[in-house]
C-alpha cells in the first residue's frame, strides 16, 4: 500500500472530525450506516436488486459470494453504494466505510469495465479507500484504547462491529500495541527514580 506523502495523518483528522460531527467521541464505535445517512449517500443491500437482477444477485450472494462486495454507483453526481449483504455483519460494515471513503475523498465516477469489458482498477484511489474506511470503523485512539484495555479481538471485533480481521489490521497498521509496549517499558524503568 503505497500512499501519498501525508495521507495517513490526513485519513486521521477525516475520521476525526467525521466522528467529531456525528457526536462520537474518538474511540466509540462508528455504524458504518449512520455515516451512510449523515453524508446522505443512500446504501441498498445486493438481495434488493433481486427483481432487477436476478441472475447476477443470485451468482453473487450464494455461488461466487466473494466476487463482490460492495461498489458505488453514480446517477450524475450522486452516489449510492450497493454492497453484499450475504457477507458477515462486520465485512459488510467494512466494506460500506470502504465505497463510503471514495465519496469522502471524492473520487470521482468512472465506468466500472473499460472498452474491453476488463474492470477499471486504480490502486492509489483503491488504497486510499481502504485506509480512510478503517480509520472510520477503529480510529487510532480506538486501536489505543483497545490496546490499552487488552481487549481480546473477538471482544473488540463485536464491540466495533466489524472483522476481527479489521482489528487486528488496524491495531498492526497504527502499532497501537508496541507504542503502549514502550510506554509501558519507558515508565516501569522511570517509576521511582
Amino acid at each position: 500500500m503505497a500512499l501519498r506523502r501525508g495521507f495517513k495523518s490526513e485519513a486521521n483528522a477525516i475520521a476525526r472530525e467525521i466522528r467529531d460531527e456525528m457526536g462520537l467521541s474518538p474511540v466509540a464505535p462508528l455504524d458504518s450506516r449512520a455515516l451512510a445517512e449523515h453524508l446522505a449517500i443512500p446504501v441498498y443491500t445486493l438481495s434488493s436488486m433481486d427483481a432487477d437482477a436476478s441472475n447476477a444477485v443470485h451468482h453473487f450472494s450464494f455461488i461466487n459470494s466473494t466476487e463482490f462486495s460492495a461498489m458505488t454507483v453514480f446517477r450524475g453526481t450522486r452516489r449510492a453504494i450497493v454492497y453484499n449483504d450475504s457477507h458477515t455483519n462486520g465485512r459488510q460494515a467494512s466494506d460500506i466505510a470502504h465505497e463510503l471513503s471514495h465519496g469522502i475523498l471524492l473520487h470521482p465516477p468512472r465506468p466500472a469495465l473499460d472498452a474491453n469489458g476488463c474492470r477499471h482498477w486504480n490502486d492509489d484511489v483503491e488504497d486510499e479507500a481502504e485506509w480512510l474506511g478503517g480509520a472510520l470503523l477503529i480510529s487510532e485512539e480506538a486501536a489505543l484504547s483497545i490496546a490499552r484495555r487488552r481487549l481480546p479481538l473477538d471482544q473488540a471485533a463485536t464491540f466495533y462491529g466489524v472483522s476481527q480481521q479489521m482489528v487486528r489490521w488496524r491495531l498492526g497498521i497504527t502499532g497501537a500495541e508496541k507504542r503502549l509496549a514502550r510506554t509501558r517499558q519507558f515508565y516501569s524503568k522511570h517509576r521511582g527514580q
